[in-house]
């Protein structure tokens, strides 16, 4: 069974405040800002903002980051994507799909930063990344092909597909822990125009589960959402299939998935 309990008290909680949710819009509106910035636009002290910022964090719902002297936040849809896997997708997944699809019509920023706790070991973790077989069970029956050294190329292909989805190089590679890796894609010629970005899988053992981090960054201000929108539902089952050995159906499953 998939562990919700530990994660969705907290989502609940931390959306029940009017002033959270607003924190949350400014974020979507704005990626990556200062809790000064954000403090900026709320009628109460630092202190406060940073007393909500701390339990969206709590939560999943906000991470953090630092750059030079400062401390940016993001927004993490992916604990909002697992409460709808688990009550909504079952009857409404047409009609959310097309909300996430107007949210990504709405945002765009130069990093975008994923966060997922999950109950497995690296090892395992670090598999389930690597491994072509094992990624088609999450990535919508697309497969990863690479030698996995340093420096070398990879490539993501589906059955269906005349030719290859993403391409790039694997920039940094220290397993069971971190990989950085260039990121093309080229599966139209929209997306391909965007050009080179980067996707880093940061992976930190907790006890029994293992939180994974993963930065898609080095966009174009403006960057073509297809390009990170995925991320929440591949994260999301990639949560299911270590922790279920199922698949979860997701609106890419439905529309990519098939034989693999």
């Amino acid at each position: 069974m998939v562990s919700y309990a530990g994660h969705v008290e907290p989502v609940f909680k931390a959306l029940a405040d009017p002033t959270r949710r607003e924190l949350l819009d400014e974020l979507f509106r704005h990626d990556g800002q200062t809790l000064g910035a954000l403090a900026a636009r709320f009628a109460m002290t630092r202190v406060a903002v940073a007393k909500h910022l701390r339990l969206l964090e709590d939560a999943g719902l906000v991470v953090s980051r630092r750059r030079g002297r400062e401390k940016l936040h993001y927004l993490n849809p992916v604990p909002i994507r697992l409460v709808h896997d688990r009550w909504v997708s079952k009857y409404t997944e047409a009609w959310a799909a097309g909300l996430a699809d107007l949210k990504r019509d709405l945002e765009a920023s130069m990093e975008k930063v994923f966060e997922i706790y999950i109950r497995t070991t690296p090892e395992r973790l670090w598999q389930a990344i690597t491994d072509p077989g094992l990624r088609a069970r999450y990535q919508f029956g697309a497969r990863i092909e690479s030698d996995w050294a340093a420096g070398s190329s990879y490539r993501v292909g589906h059955p269906a597909a005349p030719g290859p989805l993403i391409e790039g190089e694997n920039l940094e590679i220290d397993p069971p822990r971190r990989l950085v890796q260039s990121f093309r894609a080229v599966w139209d010629d929209s997306v391909a125009a965007e050009g080179t970005s980067r996707v880093t899988w940061d992976i930190e053992p907790f006890g029994d589960s293992c939180r994974l981090t993963v930065t898609h960054d080095q966009l174009r201000q403006g960057a073509d959402e297809h390009l990170y929108g995925g991320w929440p539902m591949i994260l999301s089952g990639l949560k299911t299939w270590l922790e279920t050995g199922e698949e979860l159906t997701t609106p890419g499953s439905l529309m990519y998935g098939g034989p693999q």
